[in-house]
């Protein structure tokens, strides 16, 4: 697997963030559903990994890697706190309820039971840590790869 990415980490990453910038702005913009207070943490966290890792692909510059691992780390605490208080296994608080239309506990998409927008971006930002880990990663050589 490290292989069949190695050198295109940071495009996978921007990619990736892309993908979940785009689609948090089709749901607010063109879908209509009001991001919660949650919403906005974990926007902060993705929006600036398209940018910032599309400058770092151009440029080739792998060590900003990882200056941007905290991003989605941070990112994906708060995509878990979200399915948390959307299952109602922890109390929203009152600046969720204010913040949108049923709070943060709202669940505008719910595809086969589990995949929620929180889910969504939990599995963005997922990916987004493991290819940023790959990035900062020494490079491997062919031989160790492939056992030789």
């Amino acid at each position: 697997m490290r292989a069949a990415v190695a050198g295109y980490e940071l495009w996978l990453v921007f990619l990736v963030s892309s993908i979940a910038t785009g689609g948090s702005l089709f749901f607010s913009e063109i879908a209509g559903f009001v991001p919660c207070e949650l919403c906005w943490f974990q926007r902060i966290c993705m929006y600036p990994l398209s940018i910032i890792t599309l400058l770092a692909a151009v440029a080739n510059d792998r060590r900003v890697a990882r200056y941007l691992l905290p991003l989605p780390l941070v990112g994906a605490g708060i995509s878990v706190y979200h399915l948390l208080v959307e299952n109602h296994v922890v109390k929203q608080a009152q600046a969720c309820l204010i913040s949108a239309p049923g709070g943060c506990a709202t669940k505008w998409i719910n595809e086969f039971g589990y995949m929620t927008i929180p889910t969504l971006a939990l599995t963005a930002f997922a990916l987004c840590f493991g290819l940023l880990l790959l990035a900062a990663a020494p490079p491997v050589s062919r031989a160790t790869v492939s056992g030789s």
